[in-house]
């Protein structure tokens, strides 16, 4: 099949063309924009798969054509062929020929920048393994204390009222606190800071002036951590052995903060809204038969926190799906779509429990690197609300509410609920401030899965590489004790020997384990 953009972009159908108002645009193609993409995305998947197979040409806003990959498996192909498909977005035709002009609505999200996500080969491996390893050095356990303490801090704002919106009150604002603590700047947080994140992906008109104003709290962040490095993530950017330049940071630091922000509100809003809605959702999670994890897990198959990633270019003219890609084509990551794509999902209202082959974070070489702490986010935030809530009721009927989309996503604007009044929650005076791991003695052992190898990076730097950087050496772990042999004398360990730690008694008081609960929850 030939390629079908053969149209001008942004040329519009005749005044009285009746594809202004069913998202037909030029070469009958149809529109990822506007009313119809927004309102049942769904609908518009079934169609494009029903007329072109499992890739589908489609127009972005000022219709300019791009393909949307539908099928899991060509989903899979494109993520993980970088040879054939670059996330360099300077090889986008439509940018070469002037198509799409540096004021497009998108161009927050396929601006060329220096990170990660636009590089291929080398240049990803040295910037992704900065972002990676400081990651690494994240304290999970310190994390799930802080999203505890920020849930209920947000409980607190409106449990006394009997009534709250879960998404402007709770989903928007859980991630950016959490994201923003383990960045290093909690001091701001705020409510400008919530929303510029929220529009610089809308492809509003306001998107560039709200990109400005996250770069700038960035910029002011990295500027302070070279003058004072402190244990934040932050600071574990600027002095990692990758050599970051000041640019680099800042741009891997927006990406990490809108990404995780963005994906991570959806995904809280998400879960939440099936839990008030769905009626066996609800049972079988307030009667045990489903963890809030798993609930999790099933809200990315049915409703992932993005919709579709943009983009991938083609570095020269291939074949995908069926279709004829030629060189400098746009094609965006379908992750709804694969999600429901009826070769490996046949029955959409089958429970996918334990199944984590969706591509709700993407695949292949820049699959999100961060998804265990939006996972967190998600399973510590809506247990937090559900224990102090437990009698949550959706506030209006299920069809007022209302949904924005746009080529990435997909959000519901509120989230009406109404409850029994409760006091507000007493809360730890501890900022919790520390969000690095422990360091760990070179002679500790525990008991882990080993480690996966990792291949040297093509790069070289001077001097030693931390313990946490690519490529460097593990720990030496002592021996292992002989099967049978017995301790030395007076029963403690030797030399070499491991140390097990005892296992409890099988009775442990119940109150202890109420205690280490409080504990781990943060409060």
């Amino acid at each position: 099949m030939t390629t079908p953009f053969h149209h001008e972009p942004g040329a519009v159908p005749p005044p009285q063309c009746p594809a202004h108002n069913l998202g037909i645009g030029p070469g009958g193609l149809r529109r990822l924009y506007g009313p119809e993409a927004e309102n049942d995305p769904a609908g518009l998947y079934d169609k494009l798969r029903a007329e072109h197979g499992t890739v589908a040409p489609v127009l972005l806003h000022g219709d300019v054509p791009a393909w949307l990959v539908l099928g899991h498996s060509e989903n899979l192909h494109l993520t993980r062929t970088p040879s054939q498909f670059s996330r360099d977005s300077r090889r986008w035709r439509a940018l070469q020929d002037g198509s799409v002009a540096p004021d497009h609505p998108l161009a927050p999200i396929f601006t060329w920048q220096p990170v990660c996500v636009f590089a291929d080969g080398a240049k990803h491996e040295r910037q992704r393994g900065a972002v990676t390893d400081s990651m690494e050095r994240i304290d999970t356990r310190g994390v799930r204390r802080h999203i505890n303490r920020f849930s209920n801090r947000l409980v607190n704002d409106f449990c006394e009222k009997g009534s709250a919106d879960l998404v402007g009150q709770f989903a928007e604002h859980l991630p950016m606190m959490v994201m923003c603590a383990i960045f290093g700047m909690p001091e701001e947080y705020d409510e400008r800071l919530v929303q510029a994140a929220r529009d610089m992906t809308r492809g509003t008109e306001t998107a560039v002036a709200s990109n400005a104003h996250v770069v700038a709290v960035l910029t002011r962040l990295v500027e302070r951590r070279r003058a004072e490095p402190a244990h934040d993530f932050a600071s574990w950017l600027v002095e990692h052995p990758a050599t970051m330049t000041d640019i680099e940071v800042v741009e891997h630091l927006r990406l990490i903060l809108i990404a995780a922000y963005e994906s991570t509100a959806n995904l809280i809003a998400n879960v939440l809204r099936m839990v008030l809605t769905d009626p066996r959702f609800r049972a079988r999670l307030s009667g045990g038969h489903m963890t809030v994890p798993e609930a999790v897990e099933q809200t990315l198959w049915d409703e992932p926190p993005f919709t579709a990633v943009f983009g991938r270019w083609a570095v020269g003219d291939t074949e995908l799906g069926g279709q004829q890609i030629k060189a400098g084509d746009a094609l965006l990551v379908g992750i709804a779509p694969a999600n429901t794509d009826p070769t490996v999902r046949p029955d959409l209202t089958a429970d996918m429990g334990g199944n984590r082959a969706h591509l709700a974070f993407s695949g292949g070489p820049h699959e999100c690197p961060g998804q265990d702490i939006g996972r967190a986010i998600a399973d510590v935030g809506v247990d937090a609300l559900l224990m102090r809530l437990p009698d949550l009721q959706l506030g209006v009927d299920e069809s007022e509410l209302r949904w924005v989309g746009n080529i990435m996503s997909r959000h519901l604007v509120e989230l009406p609920v109404k409850f029994a009044p409760t006091p507000q929650q007493k809360l730890d005076a501890d900022p919790l401030s520390v969000m690095a791991r422990p360091a760990r003695p070179a002679g500790d052992w525990e008991i882990s899965s080993p480690a996966r190898p990792v291949p040297e990076p093509a790069h070289s730097f001077a001097g030693k590489q931390p313990a946490h950087a690519p490529g460097a050496a593990p720990l030496p772990r002592p021996a292992a004790p002989p099967a049978d042999g017995p301790s030395p004398a007076g029963g403690r360990p030797g030399p070499g020997t491991a140390v097990v730690p005892a296992q409890r008694r099988p009775a442990a008081p119940a109150r202890l384990w109420q205690a280490v609960t409080r504990w781990w929850k943060g409060y």
